[in-house]
C-alpha cells in the first residue's frame, strides 16, 4: 500500500466547523426546492461539499482531518439534512463509508491521508441485500461483474465501497475501487418520489478488476464485535437525516403559518398565530422532535464510547448502544412521518402550492425511511424487553 505523508490540520474550533455547516446549509436551502424537482447529481453543491473540508470531520487530526466525534458529526449531518435532506443522505454516507474502511480493513490510515489530499467524495455500491454482483479469483487478483442497487453517491464519487458474493465460498466481500475504473458503469437510474438528488440507482460491473490489496479483509465485514459498530453508524446516520427533514419542515412551517397563513373565520382571532388548535398542533409537533432528538444525542453518545473502546468492547456495550440507536431509530421515524404529513394543519390550503415545495419533506423521510423496515427494531427492541435477547449483530442491527 503507498504512503502518503501525513498533513495536520490545525486545530479548529468546534463552532467554526458548525458555522461554515449552518452557511453551506442555506445556501442549499435557497434551491433545494428547484433541484428537488429536477432530480439528478447535485454536481455543484457536492463540489461545496468537498472544498468546505467537511467531508473529513470524522477522520483523526494525524491524518489531516479534523477528528469529530459521531455526536458532532452526526449533529452536522442533521443541520444538512434539514435543509436539503438529499446533500444530508450523501453527506452522512461520506462518514458512514469512512468508517466502513475503519472498521472491516487495515487500510484505512492510507484512504483517511488520500481523503483528504485528493478532496475524495466516497460513494456506495456495498447493499449487501443485493447478492447479483459476484466475485471470482483472477491469480493473485479478482474480477467483479453484475450490479448493485441503491448505490447512493455513486454517481460523482471518487471511491466506491463495492461488494460481491465470492464464487469460492459463498460469503461477502467488501472493497474499496476507484469509481472510474475500467468496467463500471454508474447509471442515472434513480427515480423516485423521493431523495430525488442522492443518484441512488444501479451500478453495473463488467469484469471489473479488484487488487488484492483493495479488499477490506481484516477484520472483514463484521468480522468483529468492533466492526459491528458499523450498522450502529448506518442506523445513526439514517435517524440524524430523518430528523433534520422533520427539523427542516417544522422550520420552514412555522416561516410560512407566522408570514402567509391566514386565521380559519370560525377561529375569532385575527391571527393563526393565535389559533388554540395550531399551537397545540406545534405543541405536538415539539414534543415529538424534542424527544426524538433526545434520545438521538444519547445513543451518538453511547457510539462514541464504543468507538473508542475497540477491540476492548464488550457484547453488553455493544448492546446498549444498539438498544439506543433502535430506539432513536423508532422515535425519528414516527416524529418525522407526523409532522411532515400533518405540517398542512398548520399552513393551510395555500401551503400546498407546487412552489411552495413542502411536500418534500413527507416524500423524501417516507422514501429513505423504508430502507430497513422499523418494525423490526420494535422487534429488537421487545425481545430485549421481555426475553432479554440483545440485538443479533448484522448490517441492519
Amino acid at each position: 500500500m503507498p504512503a502518503a505523508g501525513s498533513t495536520m490540520h490545525e486545530p479548529v474550533p468546534i463552532q467554526e466547523l458548525f458555522g461554515k455547516a449552518e452557511r453551506l446549509a442555506a445556501a442549499f436551502a435557497e434551491t433545494a426546492v428547484e433541484r428537488d424537482k429536477a432530480g439528478g447529481t447535485a454536481k455543484a453543491e457536492r463540489d461545496r461539499l468537498r472544498e468546505s473540508g467537511l467531508l473529513n470531520l470524522i477522520i483523526p487530526t494525524e491524518y489531516g482531518g479534523y477528528g469529530l466525534d459521531w455526536y458532532d458529526t452526526l449533529r452536522i449531518v442533521r443541520i444538512i439534512s434539514a435543509a436539503d435532506s438529499s446533500l444530508g443522505h450523501l453527506f452522512g454516507f461520506q462518514h458512514l463509508l469512512l468508517a466502513t474502511v475503519r472498521l472491516f480493513g487495515d487500510q484505512w490510515p492510507h484512504y483517511y491521508r488520500e481523503t483528504v489530499r485528493g478532496r475524495w467524495f466516497w460513494g456506495n455500491a456495498l447493499n449487501p441485500l443485493d447478492t447479483r454482483a459476484r466475485i471470482v479469483a483472477d491469480g493473485r487478483h479478482w474480477l467483479l461483474h453484475g450490479i448493485k442497487s441503491f448505490c447512493s453517491g455513486a454517481m460523482d464519487s471518487d471511491q466506491l465501497v463495492v461488494s460481491g458474493i465470492s464464487d469460492q465460498d459463498g460469503k461477502l466481500i467488501v472493497a474499496v475501487i476507484p469509481s472510474d475504473r475500467e468496467g463500471i458503469r454508474i447509471n442515472s437510474d434513480w427515480d423516485n418520489m423521493g431523495q430525488r438528488q442522492t443518484d441512488s440507482g444501479t451500478v453495473e460491473f463488467h469484469e471489473v478488476r479488484i487488487y488484492d490489496h483493495e479488499i477490506l479483509r481484516n477484520p472483514g465485514p463484521l468480522g468483529s464485535l468492533y466492526a459491528s459498530l458499523r450498522s450502529l453508524i448506518a442506523q445513526l446516520v439514517l435517524t440524524n437525516i430523518y430528523l433534520g427533514i422533520a427539523e427542516g419542515a417544522l422550520t420552514e412551517a412555522r416561516a410560512y403559518t407566522r408570514s402567509q397563513s391566514r386565521a380559519w373565520f370560525l377561529s375569532g382571532v385575527e391571527s393563526p398565530t393565535k389559533d388554540p388548535y395550531v399551537l397545540q398542533k406545534y405543541g405536538e409537533f415539539w414534543v415529538e422532535l424534542n424527544a426524538a432528538s433526545l434520545a438521538t444525542d444519547h445513543a451518538a453518545h453511547l457510539l462514541d464510547a464504543a468507538w473508542q473502546k475497540e477491540d476492548e468492547l464488550t457484547a453488553e456495550e455493544r448492546a446498549e448502544t444498539a438498544l439506543a440507536t433502535a430506539t432513536a431509530k423508532v422515535l425519528a421515524t414516527r416524529a418525522g412521518l407526523d409532522v411532515t404529513q400533518r405540517l398542512f394543519e398548520v399552513t393551510g390550503a395555500r401551503a400546498t402550492t407546487s412552489a411552495a415545495g413542502f411536500d418534500r419533506f413527507w416524500r423524501n423521510l417516507r422514501t429513505h425511511s423504508l430502507h430497513d423496515p422499523v418494525d423490526y427494531k420494535l422487534l429488537d427492541l421487545g425481545e430485549w424487553v421481555l426475553n432479554e435477547r440483545p440485538p443479533v449483530p448484522s448490517f441492519y442491527s
